[in-house]
């Protein structure tokens, strides 16, 4: 059976009917409505009709330019709408720092750019927000299972303090949809199918109607899942034809594809394909790599859902990741070494968000300096999110986004997981107020 005959997805469901059901999901209309009477008329006047951000200077740490190795004393930092207008020493600025304008001190810390996460699965608004106060204000969806993602980058162009800028994946194309068939009623034709999504019209069509629902990039897998113990993470589910036609699906409609994969087969097949990030990749291989490094095909090793395997409770889960985890450290060094671009990604699911800068303490520990670490999780992962002019950095005409921290990140990694303070969009983000 398949599903050629069926009509193209409707357009209108995406602002009508599913993009109103993933926020319910998420709770970011619950959010919203409760966010927008505390919100300071100065802060809705900033914000305007599209949510742009706020003013702030941030004042007196020692800032870092990921991009550069650029180490400034006495910086300061000026966000005017959410954007930075100036960054640099106090007494070679250039310009005037506006008065009236709340002030962010950070003397005696560090000031560096917002973090990305690359690969992170927000399921809430909760979530979302849990994301952005340990420090990863911009973010690349790893796919939800009812379009929740879209609604929460909804979500953070309307009130940013709230959530990272988001790059949205929709719904997972995956052999086996399970009840995400039940996340947009043009997928209701795929539950005939006896197979699974498998023939090219299936896929096709899961594809088509991510796009139409306003997803930013595909998610797919070639291998089977390591967190889950009663699956063989090396076993292929995908071939190279049917990765193919994922990918030429989203490129059809511009947007490109990150690919879940364990084998050296099937990374070598997702990557030949076209895909534009490679996922997990544990045993990726040389060849592989080389062919990486010559597409431009980024890798997302997401060593912290590795590493997390390892303290599972579960024996099964627990012995894969003490498995993998050293040999994808090797792959990881590997790709550096070969010029391959890196970017930082944890994984995080199932309601618990693992900071960022995890990850790059891990890329460290792989055997990437700690400057080349940080640039997993600012420039790299900034270039390959398509927001290289936007987030990664804190120089005229970015993103005010900020992470202040205790410590020097480059002697100590570690201040990157617990930040000072955040800044989204020229917000401080106030930290939860614990229960009593």
């Amino acid at each position: 059976m398949c599903v050629e005959n069926t009509p193209p997805p409707s357009g209108r469901l995406t602002r009508r009917g599913v993009l109103a059901g993933a926020a319910a999901l998420a709770g970011t209309s619950a959010v919203l409505a409760q966010s927008a009477p505390a919100a300071s008329a100065a802060q809705v006047s900033s914000r305007g009709a599209s949510g742009r951000g706020g003013d702030l200077v941030v004042e007196g740490g020692t800032l870092l330019d990921p991009l550069t190795g650029e180490v400034t004393e006495d910086a300061v930092v000026v966000i005017t709408r959410g954007v930075v207008r100036a960054a640099g020493a106090r007494n070679r600025l250039g310009t005037r720092v506006p008065s009236g304008v709340p002030v962010l001190r950070a003397h005696g810390q560090w000031i560096l750019p917002g973090l990305v996460d690359a690969h992170i699965h927000l399921n809430t608004a909760a979530e979302a927000r849990d994301a952005v106060l340990k420090g990863a204000t911009s973010a690349r969806s790893g796919s939800t299972n009812f379009y929740q993602d879209i609604a929460v980058r909804e979500l953070a162009r309307q009130a940013p303090e709230q959530a990272p800028r988001l790059r949205a994946a929709g719904i997972f194309v995956t052999p086996d949809l399970g009840d995400t068939i039940l996340a947009d009623p043009d997928l209701a034709p795929l539950a005939r199918l006896r197979d699974g999504v498998r023939s090219p019209e299936a896929l096709r069509r899961v594809v088509e109607v991510n796009l139409a629902r306003g997803a930013d990039t595909v998610k797919t897998r070639v291998n089977e899942r390591a967190g889950l113990p009663e699956q063989d993470p090396l076993v292929q589910v995908y071939d190279h034809e049917q990765l193919s036609e994922i990918v030429v699906a989203a490129r059809r409609g511009g947007k490109g594809v990150l690919c879940h994969s364990y084998s050296e087969k099937g990374c070598h097949d997702a990557v030949t394909a076209g895909i534009r990030s490679l996922e997990h990749g544990a045993f990726v291989g040389e060849r592989t790599l080389r062919d990486m490094r010559r597409r431009g095909t980024y890798f997302t090793p997401t060593l912290t859902a590795i590493a997390g395997l390892a303290e599972s409770p579960d024996p099964v889960l627990a012995e894969r990741g003490r498995t993998y985890l050293p040999v994808l450290k090797r792959a990881v060094l590997a790709a550096h070494e070969l010029g391959v671009p890196l970017a930082a990604g944890t994984d995080s699911s199932g309601g618990t968000v693992d900071p960022i800068g995890r990850e790059v303490e891990l890329m460290h520990a792989a055997g990437l300096s700690a400057l080349d670490a940080i640039r997993t999780a600012t420039t790299g992962a900034a270039k390959l999110l398509g927001l290289d002019a936007t987030a990664g950095r804190l120089a005229r005409g970015f993103a005010g986004d900020v992470l202040v921290v205790d410590g020097d990140p480059l002697a100590d990694l570690g201040a990157l997981s617990r930040p000072a303070r955040v800044v989204r969009a020229g917000f401080p983000v106030p930290a939860p107020v614990p229960a009593a």
